[in-house]
């Protein structure tokens, strides 16, 4: 039996990697025999794409179900001017094939669900998270781990990104990470926040990287490491993570051994979720995410003008307690925000908040220990 070996054209074009220790022939013949899945093909997908394209991955699939916009540009390069409008799926293979001819390209147009990740995600023998939204990602990590398939994740928001291998053997997965998903109001946004777009080529690039070292054995991929990156100050760090026994999925004592039934109703919990006969609370803690993760809501200072004026929180509106009370100023607070109260010290605000709730709002809720609280939250920040 003939052992496999590169065309000359292969080994011209594949040359920079055969001299590499530890890569060689045989590592770019594991490469041209690999079949690596790549869910989303924006930001991050972008440079993972052209660059496991540029390296001779044999089936590369694609998993996208969106269209190109004019907004994706400023960080999505595997697409063009003349792409708008067309499906991502379509132009990222367009350009693959530019680098790349030989490469097999696998196209995935419905999007990941439920219902055909597993069948998907089985045909590969990687994957790549390159997705922006955590209903996605959970997806994800809990088909990769139950079809033991290596996923490598990447993260991006404004100018801060992360890279990891979840569902390798004996490693963690990503809800050893993150156990459940923040609440909305608190994940991170990046058509609100923004996203630096060369980030999306470092961590795309890194992404690659992983996939790479995963395929050809070279090097000691990020399993049980993440990597974080601060394009401002060009700052990384590597930061260990075990597997969590208490995991649901992947720890001792599992409960979970199959995918969930709707992973957008898992990751859509809120902080605003109104109980009855139970005021809803939320904690300086998570006014300050709210506010870093660029949420939309309304900030109402229901104390007295003269406490006013002797400070406030930066963002917020005075409507004083009475107004409330008395509907006079109902008017001037929309019902398609949510909206947090406060007060001094969070007892006036808990009553404003079932005022409103009386009135037909439903996303309410108040500042625990109000504006005491957070004048002392903000001293040790």
């Amino acid at each position: 039996m003939n052992e496999a070996k590169l065309a000359p054209d292969e080994r011209h074009r594949y040359g920079r990697h055969l001299v590499l220790p530890g890569i060689g022939e045989a590592g770019q013949l594991r490469l041209k025999s690999a079949k690596v899945l790549c869910i989303g093909a924006g930001g991050l997908g972008s440079p993972v794409l052209l660059y496991l394209a540029a390296a001779g991955v044999g089936t590369i699939g694609i998993v996208d179900f969106d269209s190109v916009d004019l907004s994706n540009l400023q960080r999505q390069i595997i697409h063009g001017e003349g792409d708008v409008g067309s499906l991502k799926t379509e132009s990222a293979r367009a350009s693959i094939n530019k680098i790349n001819s030989a490469i097999d390209v696998v196209l995935h147009q419905d999007g990941l669900t439920r219902e055909n990740a597993l069948q998907i995600i089985e045909s590969y023998d990687l994957v790549i998270d390159a997705t922006d939204n955590f209903a996605t990602r959970y997806l994800i990590n809990d088909a990769c781990f139950l079809a033991k398939r290596p996923c490598i994740w990447g993260s991006v928001y404004r100018f801060d990104g992360q890279v990891s291998v979840f569902c390798a053997p004996a490693g963690p997965c990503y809800r050893c990470l993150h156990p459940e998903p923040p609440a909305k109001e608190l994940a991170p946004n990046c058509a609100t926040g923004g996203v630096f777009g060369s980030l999306c080529g470092t961590i795309g690039s890194l992404q690659a990287t992983e996939v790479i070292k995963l395929i050809t054995g070279v090097g000691n991929p990020l399993i049980g490491r993440v990597l974080t990156y601060d394009a401002l100050s060009a700052e990384s760090e590597v930061i260990s993570l075990n597997r969590n026994p208490e995991c649901t999925l992947c720890g001792e004592n599992a409960t979970q051994s199959e995918l969930l039934p709707d992973y957008e109703s898992f990751c859509s919990l809120s902080l605003f979720t109104h109980n009855a006969g139970a005021t809803p609370e939320i904690s300086v803690h998570d006014l300050a995410a709210m506010r870093s993760s660029a949420a939309q809501f309304q900030l109402i200072d229901v104390r007295e003008v003269e406490e006013w004026s002797q400070g406030y929180i930066d963002g917020a509106a005075l409507i004083p307690q009475g107004e409330i009370f008395d509907g006079s100023s109902i008017e001037r607070i929309s019902r398609e925000l949510p909206i947090v109260l406060y007060c001094r010290s969070g007892v006036r605000s808990l009553h404003c908040a079932d005022a409103l709730f009386q009135a037909g709002f439903t996303e309410v809720v108040s500042l625990a220990g109000g504006i005491q609280a957070w004048d002392l939250y903000s001293q040790h920040v």
